[in-house]
C-alpha cells in the first residue's frame, strides 16, 4: 500500500512537471509566433520574444533609434515595443501620406501608465482616483472618436472668441512681458536661470484664457501646479514610464517612480477643479469671462439637449482644463528658453534680428503682430529655432482605426503609428544644411521670408496641435519683446550647451544666462 501510495505521488510529481513544462513551451512558442513580423507588414529590426526591439528601450537614445532605423529599413519601418507592433513614418512624404490623406489615423493609442496606474487612495481625493480613470474618455489630448471632435471643435472655438489669433490678446501677451522683463531687470545682469520665469509668463497667459486671471509668480498654488507638471513630465519620458506601457501587468507589481504619476496628475486635477467650483460660485450664463465659464454654459446646454452625449460634464471641464494648461505652457517656454540659449551662442544673429528690430519698431513702443512682415530675418531665426530647438521630435503616437495601406505596405486596424517629426525637420533632401544653425532657411535670395513644406514643429493632419496658433503669436511677441529690451550673453567663461535634455519634450539642459538691458 505504502508502495502504490509512493508510486502514486512520483506520478502525480511528474505529470504535474510535464504539465507546466508543456505550458512553458506552449507560451513561448505563443510568444516567438507573435514576435514574427506579419506578412505585408513594414520591414524593421528583429523582434525578440517579450521584450520585442530593447534597442530603442532608454529614453535618452529613443530619437537617435528611430532615425537611425530609417536609414537601415527605409521611410516606413516597424518594430516591436514590447508586446506590440509599432510602425514609423519618416520623411515628410510619409507622415503627409499618414497624417493628411484620410482619417484613418486620427485616434491616440491608450497607454497603461495613464489608465491602469492607480493613486494612492491615502494621499489623493476619490475625485482625482474617479478622474484619472477617465483619462482616455475624457480630455482633449487622448480622446478619440465623437467625443474628441466635440471637445475639439469647442476648445478651439471658444480660445478664438476670447482672442487667439486676434488683436485683444497681443495686449495681453504684451502685458505679460513687463511683468517677466521687471523679473529679468531685478537681476541687474547677473546670472539667473530663467527657466521658472519663463514658464511663470508662458503659463499665465492660458490661466487667463482659461481661468480667466493671471496669477502672481510667487503664488504658492501656481508655482505648485507648474512644478508638479515638470515632475510628471519627467516621469512620462522616462524608462519606467515605457517599460510599463510594454509590460503593464509585470510593472503594476513593482516598485518604481511610475506609480506616483497619477498622483502627481490627481493633485493638479484637484487644484483645477477648485478654480471650477470658485467660477461657479459668480458664473453668470450670460457674460462668460473665460474657457471655464463658457464650458459651464455648454454642460448646462448639453443637458437639455436629446441628441448623443457629447461629454460636456464638470469631469470633462476639469480634464480639459488639464490638457489646456499643460499643452499651452509647457512647449512654448521651452521653446523660448531655447531661443535665448541660441541667441547666446550666435550673438552675431542676435545683434541682426536686434537691428532689424531697432529699425521697423524703433523703441518708443512695443512690437506688433502687425510688424511681421516686415520682420522677415526675425521670423527667419524663430522658425529656425523651433526646427533646431525640435520639441517634440516624436510629436503624438496615432493609431490605426481601419486596415491600411502605407508607403505600400499592409497596416492592420489597432497598430500604433508614430510620427517621426525629427526626420523632416533635419532631413538633408529638405533642408540645405540642416544640421547647422541657419537661419536662411527661411529666406530667399531677395532676403524675404519663405515657408518650408518640411517645417512640422506641430505635426500635420487633423491632430495638428491645438494650441498652434497661440504658440505662434507668443513666441513671436515674447522673442521680439525680449530682443528689443535686453542683450543676452552666458556668464564669462561659460560656453552655452546646445544638447537637449530628453523628457517629453526635448528641453536646453539647466544654464545660467545674463541680460543686459539695451539703451532706450
Amino acid at each position: 500500500m505504502d508502495r502504490l501510495s509512493a508510486a502514486s505521488s512520483a506520478w502525480l510529481w511528474l505529470d504535474g512537471r510535464s504539465l507546466l513544462l508543456f505550458a512553458l513551451v506552449l507560451l513561448l512558442t505563443a510568444e516567438c509566433l507573435r514576435a514574427r513580423r506579419p506578412r505585408s507588414f513594414p520591414p524593421g529590426p528583429r523582434a525578440f520574444p517579450l521584450v520585442g526591439a530593447p534597442v530603442c528601450f532608454s529614453s535618452h537614445s529613443l530619437v537617435l533609434c528611430l532615425w537611425q532605423l530609417s536609414e537601415k529599413y527605409g521611410k516606413v519601418y516597424s518594430l516591436k515595443m514590447g508586446p506590440s507592433w509599432t510602425v514609423v513614418l519618416n520623411g515628410l512624404s510619409a507622415l503627409q501620406e499618414g497624417l493628411t490623406k484620410g482619417d484613418h489615423l486620427n485616434d491616440r493609442p491608450e497607454f497603461p501608465i495613464h489608465s491602469d496606474v492607480l493613486p494612492d487612495l491615502d494621499t489623493i481625493t476619490e475625485f482625482s482616483h474617479f478622474i484619472n480613470r477617465l483619462f482616455y474618455t475624457h480630455c482633449i489630448i487622448f480622446s478619440n472618436g465623437h467625443m474628441w471632435k466635440q471637445q475639439r471643435r469647442f476648445a478651439l472655438f471658444t480660445l478664438k472668441y476670447f482672442g487667439v489669433g486676434k488683436k485683444s490678446l497681443e495686449f495681453s501677451i504684451l502685458d505679460e512681458f513687463m511683468y517677466i522683463s521687471k523679473e529679468i531687470a531685478n537681476h541687474k545682469g547677473k546670472p539667473f536661470n530663467p527657466h521658472l520665469i519663463m514658464n511663470n509668463a508662458v503659463s499665465n497667459i492660458i490661466c487667463s484664457l482659461v481661468f480667466g486671471h493671471r496669477f502672481e509668480y510667487g503664488n504658492e498654488k501656481f508655482l505648485k501646479m507648474m512644478k508638479l507638471f515638470d515632475k510628471g513630465s519627467q516621469i512620462e519620458a522616462s524608462i519606467w514610464a515605457q517599460l510599463y506601457n510594454a509590460f503593464p501587468v509585470l510593472m503594476r507589481r513593482l516598485p518604481g517612480p511610475h506609480h506616483a504619476l497619477q498622483n502627481i496628475y490627481g493633485e493638479i486635477m484637484d487644484l483645477i477643479k477648485t478654480e471650477v467650483n470658485q467660477h461657479k460660485e459668480d458664473w453668470n450664463p450670460s457674460e462668460p469671462r473665460d474657457f471655464i465659464d463658457c464650458y459651464l454654459n455648454e454642460i448646462q446646454k448639453d443637458k437639455r439637449d436629446d441628441e448623443a452625449d457629447a461629454g460636456f460634464n464638470e469631469d470633462n471641464l476639469v480634464m480639459c482644463g488639464f490638457d489646456l494648461f499643460g499643452a499651452g505652457s509647457h512647449t512654448t517656454s521651452v521653446t523660448l528658453r531655447w531661443a535665448l540659449l541660441y541667441m547666446t551662442k550666435y550673438p552675431e544673429v542676435q545683434a541682426k534680428v536686434q537691428a532689424e528690430i531697432d529699425e521697423v519698431v524703433g523703441t518708443s513702443r512695443q512690437p506688433s503682430m502687425e510688424d511681421r512682415a516686415d520682420l522677415p530675418y526675425t521670423d527667419a531665426v524663430i522658425h529656425e529655432i523651433q526646427r533646431m530647438g525640435n520639441i517634440v521630435p516624436l510629436s503624438l503616437p496615432h493609431v490605426t482605426t481601419r486596415d491600411i495601406r502605407l508607403g505600400g505596405y499592409k497596416i492592420p486596424k489597432g497598430v500604433t503609428i508614430i510620427p517621426n517629426l525629427t526626420s523632416v525637420l533635419f532631413d538633408k533632401n529638405e533642408w540645405e544644411t540642416p544640421d547647422a544653425f541657419n537661419p536662411g532657411h527661411f529666406l530667399n535670395p531677395e532676403g524675404k521670408f519663405v515657408k518650408r513644406a518640411a517645417f512640422i514643429p506641430f505635426s500635420a493632419g487633423k491632430r495638428v496641435c491645438l494650441g498652434e496658433n497661440l504658440a505662434r503669436m507668443e513666441l513671436f511677441l515674447f522673442f521680439t519683446s525680449f530682443m528689443q529690451r535686453f542683450s543676452f550673453s552666458t556668464p564669462p567663461g561659460v560656453e552655452p550647451v546646445l544638447k537637449p535634455r530628453f523628457g517629453v519634450t526635448l528641453s536646453p539642459p539647466p544654464f545660467e544666462i545674463c541680460a543686459t538691458p539695451r539703451k532706450e
